[in-house]
């Protein structure tokens, strides 16, 4: 590597580094204000040298990276959710009695790996990305270990994801044995150059995959840990899950299967149709059943990525387009819906229980209003970013006639909305409805959670009214993303 490689992979060195010193840190002097601190530092440092690196970029680095402007872009956007979810941690962390300080090595290093996804152009660099993004993921998801569902959901994830492993190993050695490399670019060049192969090896291959991919964004079928992990994990956690670990998926699905043209052919598209209409119906009809806030957020996300798919198989700069934004505007939004579970959780439990929400604007009005907003932005309701991000999702599927999953979707969509007014109706209820005695000493709000909340907000009805800068950014890094 010569000094511009370097210069190219500067945001995952400053991660590395990061990671490194808190974790040196934390040996020398425990202060989780100080842990927090050298975070922030390490994220805001790779944040900025995003500008540096866009100086030398389109680069390929060495065959298995390659550093354009589509990874550039997700990159910042894995830093800046990273950043709010050690913001939210660290007044959740306050009020609990566990070591504190190492949740911030392994959101660094899980951060790590997700950003060098979105950069992979090779399966094993996206192989070695997801294992690091993963081992992180077991230990958070267990971090309060003196909780019964913070093990439970350790251990569910760690089975899971050591599956998904395993199928997308089996599926990456089908592909090389009959194509005879792991390179994405070479890849392309034989499934659409003409190059003559034998589908006996390759669509399994694919199918076992899709499979380990469809573990790791936790769609139907592939979603059954998703409920129990994020009602587990600690709320700032399961926001990383929600956000951070399924966009880095997302942004290497989009470059495998679209540098590739692998989503042109016929079975794959059906699979992932099939997968799509499940997702939108099974989330949607499961979260009716939920009473429990963190789950029903668990299996809206699973409609979510249903949403998503649907831009997906349209293909082209437009639907790249679709995805990115919505995926923006899911970022903000769960990100914004977590933040309110974690701001409002004490040092014994978390706030996922509906009875913890009846009469909350009457006691945290500011907080209800933030939670009725993120809520109807996951509805798709106008004036907010999930509005925007539907609209574009709808008009990418109606660009390739995809009319049976668009109905799919608004239906769908239509049905969402009644759980997420069920929270909204149990948010607004009089002090005389409210059946369920609510502790009378509520938690206090640490400043930093209601900083990141109150930049989440704008951010969300920034985009819901004025989308066009986000557009602008968003064009010009999927412009860089070869599409066939």
């Amino acid at each position: 590597m010569n000094g511009t490689d370097l210069t190219a992979v500067l945001p995952l060195l400053i991660l590395t580094v990061a990671a490194v010193v808190v974790m040196v840190a934390v040996c020398i002097r425990r202060s989780h204000l100080l842990a927090v601190w050298l975070t922030l530092a390490g994220l805001a440092g790779a944040f900025v040298s995003l500008w540096t690196v866009a100086t030398v970029a389109p680069i390929q680095v060495t065959p298995l990276l390659v550093i354009d402007g589509y990874a550039l872009f997700y990159m910042g956007l894995i830093i800046a959710a990273t950043f709010v979810t050690v913001i939210l941690a660290y007044g959740y962390m306050e009020k609990q009695q566990a070591y504190r300080e190492e949740l911030y090595v392994l959101i660094l290093t899980a951060a790590l790996g997700s950003a060098v996804m979105v950069a992979s152009n090779h399966f094993v660099s996206f192989f070695l990305g997801l294992e690091v993004l993963s081992v992180a993921l077991y230990a958070m998801n267990a971090y309060l270990c003196n909780r019964k569902l913070p093990l439970e959901a350790g251990i569910k994830y760690l089975v899971l994801a050591a599956v998904s492993a395993a199928f997308l190993l089996f599926g990456m050695a089908l592909i090389y044995a009959q194509l005879g490399t792991l390179q994405f670019g070479q890849i392309a060049s034989m499934l659409i150059g003409g190059v003559s192969y034998d589908k006996t090896l390759i669509y399994p291959g694919l199918a076992l995959m899709i499979t380990g991919i469809g573990f790791k964004l936790a769609v139907v079928p592939f979603h059954m840990w998703t409920p129990d992990v994020y009602e587990g994990a600690p709320a700032p956690v399961a926001a990383f899950v929600a956000t951070v670990s399924k966009g880095g998926m997302v942004a290497l699905l989009l470059r495998y299967f679209y540098e590739t043209g692998a989503y042109r052919l016929h079975s794959v598209f059906l699979v992932f149709s099939i997968i799509a209409i499940a997702s939108m119906i099974a989330g949607n009809l499961l979260a009716l059943l939920q009473n429990n806030v963190k789950r029903i957020l668990a299996y809206s996300s699973i409609a979510h990525l249903g949403y998503m798919l649907v831009a997906f198989l349209a293909g082209g700069d437009r639907a790249a387009e679709a995805v990115t934004f919505y995926l923006v505007a899911y970022f903000v939004t769960t990100l914004g819906t977590f933040g309110v579970v974690s701001v409002l959780s004490n040092g014994e439990r978390d706030a996922d229980s509906m009875d913890d929400y009846e009469g909350l604007f009457w006691r945290r009005p500011i907080l209800a209003g933030v939670f009725t907003l993120m809520l109807l932005s996951l509805a798709g309701i106008p004036l907010t970013a999930g509005f925007v991000g539907k609209f574009f999702l709808i008009a990418a599927g109606t660009s390739a006639s995809l009319y049976g999953l668009i109905f799919t979707l608004v239906v769908t969509s239509v049905v969402g909305l009644f759980y997420y007014l069920r929270i909204i109706v149990a948010i607004y209820k009089t002090p005389a409805e409210v059946v369920t005695t609510v502790p009378a000493a509520l938690p206090a709000l640490s400043r930093s959670g209601n900083l990141a909340l109150a930049g989440l907000t704008v951010l969300l009805v920034w985009i819901g009214v004025y989308p066009g800068p986000m557009l602008d950014v968003i064009q010009h890094a999927v412009s860089t993303l070869r599409i066939f």
